[in-house]
């Protein structure tokens, strides 16, 4: 080998090292790990493409949090895309510089890919993320003032593994409902929340965020309903066996269907039929009115949810069955192996014709 063959040799060597070691260093910032692995900009377009219509499919729905229902939610949804913006920013200019690096063929002096990196890499990013931290800031006052004076006030309390509703009002006594809250829409509300039990933590993810319900403790949200519909509230804090079964329904109405409703949860219990008749007195004879309380009879229990209009409700057990007979009668007699965990005894011992009298009596509590 010629004595100049042996030096172009050193010289190319050497120029993929330099260019090895500005790989790495440009790549450091993004975590992608070069060898090996394709950045994502370099990822074909139909997969991409795919990707955008399965996130985009999750962006409906009555538990979404791109439905935008309420005003916070509307806030919310502004940070995030401000944040995406900025992330997408930072993305684009680490992986351009990533690419760049990539495909020239030009060498540069340590000084100037000392500047590209400083510069790009962390002095760029950390006037983006302040950029967004200070829009972000200013979004908190308003976002945690109390509701006006006067405002309807809601009492939610997490108990494993559904949700105990009071409506407050000054002038008449509270309203106590179970997984199910309905609102008037365009109007502030004051949500007083705490936990009976473990820690939970209320979210209605159309209508804001989220906000955590602590034993002992009473934590406020407020919410501002802007759109009529039915939504789907969750517990978004685990709480044990049963946290996935443990949702509750929002609904939003007009002002004037909302004082309908009101009222209409202020009456006491109507039992008229023969075997509603029946299946109140198998109900008490149970023991059931030990746990649960239907205003205008003997069923007096604080331990269980309120039953005095279970028959006007969407769901059973915490949202996680539709209302009808047949689901009712089975959630009676099958209690533990549809929401296992649940304090609920199961009545499998009652014959089929005394839990189905108890069932129509329960739906007919409207």
């Amino acid at each position: 080998m010629t004595e100049v063959s042996v030096k172009d040799e050193h010289r190319e060597r050497q120029l993929a090292d330099r260019k090895s070691v500005k790989l790495r260093m440009l790549a450091a910032p993004t975590g992608i790990l070069v060898s090996g692995m394709l950045p994502f900009g370099m990822l074909p377009f139909g997969t991409l493409l795919i990707g955008l219509i399965v996130l985009a499919s999750g962006c409906a729905g009555s538990q979404s949090t791109f439905r935008d229902a309420g005003t916070e939610a509307q806030k919310i949804s502004q940070l995030f895309y401000w944040m995406v913006g900025g992330a997408v920013i930072i993305w684009s200019l680490v992986t351009g510089l990533l690419l760049f690096a990539l495909k020239t063929k030009r060498t540069f002096d340590p000084h100037s890919m000392r500047r590209i990196i400083i510069g790009g890499g962390a002095l760029f990013p950390t006037i983006v993320l302040t950029v967004l931290l200070s829009y972000g800031l200013s979004m908190m006052p308003d976002l945690q003032q109390p509701a006006p004076e006067g405002s309807l006030t809601i009492r939610v309390s997490g108990v494993r593994w559904w949700w105990r509703v009071a409506y407050i009002d000054a002038t008449a006594d509270s309203v106590e409902l179970a997984s199910e809250i309905v609102l008037p829409v365009g109007e502030p509300i004051e949500f007083k929340l705490t936990a009976e039990d473990v820690i939970h933590s209320f979210w209605i993810p159309a209508l804001g965020g989220k906000m955590d319900m602590v034993p002992g403790r009473e934590n406020r949200l407020k919410l501002r309903p802007i759109e009529v519909g039915t939504f789907r509230g969750v517990c978004a804090e685990y709480c044990g066996e049963a946290h996935a079964q443990m949702s509750f329904i929002v609904k939003v109405v007009e002002r004037h269907e909302f004082e309908s409703w009101l009222a209409n949860q202020r009456m006491v219990a109507s039992v008229t039929t023969e075997n509603a008749r029946a299946g109140l007195e198998l109900f008490l004879a149970r023991g059931c009115g030990a746990c649960h309380a239907v205003r205008g009879t003997d069923a007096r229990g604080q331990v269980g949810p309120d039953l005095t209009h279970f028959g006007s409700r969407e769901t059973i057990a915490a949202g996680w069955l539709p209302n009808e007979l047949d689901e009712v009668h089975r959630w009676i007699r099958e209690t533990k192996s549809i929401k296992p965990g649940v304090e609920m005894p199961q009545f499998d011992i009652l014959s089929e014709r005394d839990s189905l009298l108890i069932a129509e009596f329960l739906e007919g509590l409207k």
